[in-house]
């Protein structure tokens, strides 16, 4: 399962590389990226595991996706919340992309996201859930 995520990473769009230059190497407040992850049979643009949070960037043809709603509900049964940008969000103000990531990993995302938080509870979310809300949670 290296050969797909291989291959998106060198066809990745602008909008991906533009976003992938600040969260590479720890670059977004030290929280560790990855980008293209295998999830069950989905492959994700982006993935902070220690927050159990996937962000991907969407093109026009997703726009009112029934595709889309599936796999983010697949996802949130995985554990992770689901955080979604128009590539053109990206290319015109990735500050503030990079600062709408930073609030829901702390825990303080703004309504007007397009955002799908995991429903389940810590002990329900498998391993990869777990180890992110004791992250989170820790004081």
């Amino acid at each position: 399962m290296t050969a797909r995520p291989r291959a998106l990473r060198k066809a990745a769009s602008d909008a991906e590389n533009r976003l992938w230059w600040i969260l590479r190497n720890r670059g977004l407040a030290g929280h560790k990226f990855v980008r293209q992850l295998p999830v069950g049979p989905f492959i994700v643009d982006f993935a902070c595991r220690s927050a159990a949070l996937i962000v991907e960037l969407d093109g026009g043809q997703h726009a009112d996706s029934e595709s889309d709603l599936r796999r983010t509900a697949y996802l949130n049964t995985e554990g992770y919340s689901v955080l979604r940008f128009w590539n053109s969000e990206v290319m015109a103000e990735r500050d503030a992309v990079l600062g709408a990531i930073l609030r829901v990993i702390e825990g303080f995302p703004s309504p007007d996201l397009r955002f799908a938080p995991a429903t389940l509870s810590p002990l329900g979310r498998g391993q990869i859930g777990r180890r992110a809300s004791a992250a989170t949670h820790k004081e």
